[in-house]
């Protein structure tokens, strides 16, 4: 059998051939694809550099100017330029991140990173939705773009990044923060969004913020025979009682269609520690004197996060319980001008419209605007108030993203390269000065 290694490599050189030989071959263009959902970027320890490798073969073979940038060191984020014909428009960055989330290999009918396809036409990898499919449709829409002829007016950037899926710290908050994006000079940017069960394409114009909530409180110890008051799991129980109650008032509204999944805060209790070890597990006879709780909340930018916090403060933690509480992690749902982080989805946001237009230009039907329930790594780039639209030209397909057996069609692959190829035409195209 012929090593995996020896196979990229030989992938790689085929790649670097003169790009109308493969444009339309689309066993080459699956191949292609697989070629990198078999390099495995699973965290904590993905594989960049044989990522990084293939990516910059990808760019030789389309004659894309290639930049590799290491704010972190093993850690790099790629720049390609697809150089436009007036170099003074703002230009339009294509942003895709290279690693991927860990899976549970005995959960998978087939291999994650193997990339088997099955009779159904099924291709089966982690990072198939998640989103290695988006990076190489941008690729794979410059390769037809370019056979056919086309030049773009403005520069358009394809950008590859690491860490997306623990945070993004070190790849796409700190080349939003550095001299080299000041110098990419983007106007717009288009980053992943979601699979739809429907016909229909989303498109997503924010994001929920994540606020992770730890919850600690005290009371005093004692003999568990006793019933003491205000003790520590009895003030936490509390907590988590009213916590529950405001969750299923977030929840009901959005089981009852009145508020879309991004629209409302999500309130998760993700641990509880409390308890006296003992050389057998837990000593029965002894009430703890401190437990605590943490929680994953995500804050639409819809939201009022000062009333939020007031909750938290009087009814989640009060103090007149012995309680305290942290954040372990608070992202404003403000930009800098502090202004929601929204990207408009009217008139005077021209690029909205683009985007829609070149969806349904490549026969794709959308449905209504939505905000992203996770969290992105455009949010870095939103915030500075720059126009950001999530999208992944995934129809028809169940929603996998960090499941088991995630796959994707080949035929809604391909599908997503023409969609690619009509925003790609339609935003470099656009020649009024935004």
């Amino acid at each position: 059998m012929v090593p995996r290694t020896v196979l990229l490599r030989l992938l790689l050189l085929i790649s670097a051939l003169p790009w109308p030989l493969a444009a339309d071959d689309t066993s080459l263009v699956i191949s292609r694809f697989q070629s990198y959902l078999r390099i495995n970027t699973a965290q904590p320890q993905p594989n960049y550099g044989e990522a990084a490798e293939f990516i910059l073969a990808q760019a030789r073979s389309l004659s894309l100017e290639a930049q590799t940038v290491e704010f972190v060191s093993g850690k790099p984020v790629i720049i390609l330029k697809w150089a436009g014909t007036d170099p003074n428009l703002p230009s339009v960055m294509l942003y895709s991140h290279t690693d991927v989330v860990p899976v549970e290999q005995s959960k998978w009918i087939h291999p994650p990173f193997e990339a088997h396809i099955d009779g159904d036409g099924r291709i089966f990898a982690r990072g198939t939705q998640d989103m290695k499919c988006i990076g190489m449709q941008h690729l794979e829409a410059v390769r037809r773009l370019r056979r056919s002829g086309f030049q773009p007016v403005r520069s358009v950037y394809i950008v590859f990044s690491p860490d997306e899926e623990i945070g993004g710290h070190d790849g796409a908050k700190k080349l939003a923060e550095s001299e080299v994006f000041r110098k990419m000079n983007v106007g717009v940017l288009v980053d992943e969004g979601a699979p739809s069960p429907s016909e229909n394409y989303r498109l997503f114009y924010g994001e929920r913020s994540p606020w992770w909530l730890v919850i600690k409180a005290t009371g005093a110890p004692g003999d568990g025979a006793k019933l003491y008051d205000n003790t520590a799991m009895e003030n936490l129980a509390k907590s988590i009682e009213t916590i529950s109650k405001f969750r299923a008032s977030q929840f009901d509204m959005e089981k009852s269609g009145l508020k879309g999944n991004g629209e409302v805060i999500s309130v998760n209790m993700v641990y509880l520690k409390a308890g006296t070890p003992s050389p057998t597990g837990f000593a029965m006879n002894l009430q703890p004197y401190e437990a605590e709780a943490g929680f994953d909340i995500r804050v639409p930018p819809i939201a009022d996060p000062e009333a939020l916090e007031r909750r938290i403060d009087e009814e989640w933690a009060p103090a007149s319980r012995n309680m305290t509480y942290e954040f372990k992690q608070k992202v404003s749902v403000y930009n800098k001008h502090g202004k929601p982080v929204l990207t408009a989805t009217d008139s005077s946001n021209p690029w909205w419209a683009l985007m829609e237009a070149a969806v349904r230009e490549a026969g794709g039907k959308l449905g209504k605007p939505e905000i992203f329930p996770g969290a992105t790594d455009a949010r870095y780039f939103r915030v500075l108030g720059l126009p950001a639209i999530g999208f992944s030209p995934i129809a028809n397909t169940p929603i996998l993203f960090h499941d088991h057996n995630e796959y994707l069609t080949k035929a809604e692959y391909l599908k997503g390269i023409q969609v690619y190829e009509s925003i790609i035409k339609t935003l470099a195209s656009y020649a009024n000065d935004s």
